[in-house]
């Protein structure tokens, strides 16, 4: 009976900007860019055709400072921005999803059982100028979970990583080598499950919290009542993997179905 929360997607850090939430309620899915060139994912910036726009994802951005090419100070930009691979994490497609960020995102998803449910949130932004939010963009029922690290036997962490050809991390990895050498959680999906076709459901508020200076991005106090949200804490600035004390069939009930979610939403302006 667990729901994990997942920050993905491309924002200012990565493709320096943000997936556009169009008025009609379609948005856009954009995912990060790979830090590095040695991969096997074939879609590109450039490739990656927009879902309700027009255009590629190449034309949301003008440059992109990878990760760790040069230690981040190289620039790309041009024909070399449109060839840049996506770092395609989660996989709505093959539902799959890999990650290695320790602050809570690998304790909790490798806690996650078959039946569970690993929904993915990112920050959408209005093509008008409104401001931007944090979305619950889409989710999938939790299949299987496999992890394999640095501690690992490499015929059996090669063995796990030729399983999952899907999985962005698995394309990343150079052989039996994992990126950074860190430990990474693999999470296989079943339906139901998948990307929203509209109507993401906002997550955040942005506010001055007391005691603070500046505004920032909270979890939303209705979203953190409804979903019995467990661990994450408020603050949404850094994506924190969020956890709710709730069975897939009362997640589904509460957002509905990809495709055709014909339920009421807490609020998805």
């Amino acid at each position: 009976m667990t729901v994990v929360l997942a920050g993905v997607g491309a924002d200012s850090t990565n493709v320096g900007a943000l997936a556009p939430l169009y008025d009609d309620g379609r948005f856009e899915y954009v995912p990060i860019i790979e830090k590095t060139r040695k991969t096997a994912e074939s879609e590109t910036l450039g490739s990656w055709a927009l879902r309700a726009g027009d255009g590629t994802a190449a034309d949301l951005t003008t440059r992109i400072t990878p990760q760790p090419v040069h230690d981040g100070t190289e620039t790309v930009t041009g024909d070399a921005l449109e060839a840049w691979p996506l770092h395609r994490d989660p996989n709505f497609e093959a539902l799959t999803y890999g990650e290695h960020r320790t602050s809570g995102y690998v304790s909790r998803l490798r806690a996650l059982e078959p039946g569970d449910v690993v929904g993915f949130y990112a920050g959408l932004r209005r093509p008008g100028g409104d401001r931007a939010h944090r979305y619950l963009i889409g989710y999938f029922t939790v299949d299987d979970v496999a992890v394999v690290g640095p501690e690992t036997p490499p015929a059996e962490r090669e063995a796990i990583l030729a399983a999952h050809p899907e999985n962005a991390h698995a394309k990343r990895a150079q052989g039996d080598d994992l990126y950074l050498e860190k430990p990474v959680v693999i999470v296989d999906g079943r339906t139901p499950g998948g990307l929203f076709d509209r109507e993401p459901i906002r997550l955040s508020d942005y506010y001055v919290a007391a005691g603070n200076e500046r505004p920032q991005y909270y979890l939303r106090d209705e979203i953190e009542s409804e979903w019995n949200v467990r661990a994450g804490g408020s603050n949404m600035m850094f994506k924190p993997a969020y956890r709710c004390e709730l069975s897939g069939p009362e997640f589904r009930d509460l957002v509905g179905l990809p495709g055709g979610r014909a339920v009421e939403q807490p609020d998805s302006e």
